[in-house]
């Protein structure tokens, strides 16, 4: 399998960045790791393994990024405000520096956005708030709404990276017409604690006419061996 290893200093972040990139055609996913998770996270984890057959066959290209987690959502030694501005620097990274090196790597114009747990609400929040970017994002058991993180603080950094928040009000018909393009998949165990926000957050996605894909699977099903089942069921679509 076609693997290939980069690491450059982020002008964005003020710091060495790693990426992992594996498959050498095919559509290109961007693979976001669970919280505090590094860029080797999916290698380690046999997620890569389980989607050997679409790398080695060219059908998909995985970029597994690294996290700022640390820095942003889960640095709670410092203010929430400071935390949601380490978060765009971060997003900034991603639309500045990741993409156009996928871009000139891989021209396939199809764009994946994927991740677990916290990975999923990555995976979730850059889709939705770049969905002329994004052609589907698979979301495995996620949780949407980061108020937690934020006590009571609130400013336009934290509410716009909150899709619990940004979504219910959002009503511009050219920014709905594109999330109607996207194709979305979410999957959740029937026991996880997070199914009762993915379940409310279907039910504003279908309230806003964004068709979707909710599957509940039996148990708690949020850890490795459901997500590699999982990635390997729903790369291809949510049937």
């Amino acid at each position: 399998m076609y693997r290939e290893y980069h690491r450059w200093y982020s002008p964005s972040l003020g710091r060495d960045m790693e990426m992992l990139i594996f498959g050498h055609a095919g559509a290109r996913m961007l693979v976001f790791p669970t919280s505090k998770g590094k860029f080797y996270e999916w290698e380690d984890r046999g997620m890569v393994n389980a989607l050997n057959e679409h790398l080695e066959n060219g059908w998909l290209q995985m970029y597994c990024v690294d996290s700022v987690d640390e820095e942003s959502w889960y640095a709670w030694h410092i203010h929430p405000g400071a935390r949601a501005w380490r978060h765009i620097q971060y997003e900034n990274y991603l639309l500045d520096e990741v993409l156009p090196l996928v871009y000139k790597i891989n021209s396939t114009p199809y764009l994946i956005t994927t991740g677990a747990s916290f990975g999923a609400y990555h995976a979730m929040n850059f889709a939705l708030r770049h969905p002329d970017l994004t052609n589907r994002v698979i979301a495995m058991s996620g949780m949407y709404n980061i108020e937690r993180w934020l006590g009571d603080y609130r400013d336009d950094n934290t509410y716009y990276n909150c899709p619990c928040l940004y979504l219910p009000n959002e009503y511009e018909e050219s920014r709905l017409n594109w999330l109607r393009q996207l194709d979305i998949i979410m999957a959740i165990g029937h026991d996880d604690p997070n199914v009762a926000n993915n379940r409310w957050f279907s039910s504003v996605l279908w309230g806003k006419g964004v068709w979707h894909a909710l599957r509940v699977w039996d148990g708690w099903a949020h850890d490795w061996p459901w997500w590699r089942q999982m990635i390997r069921l729903y790369v291809g679509g949510a049937d």
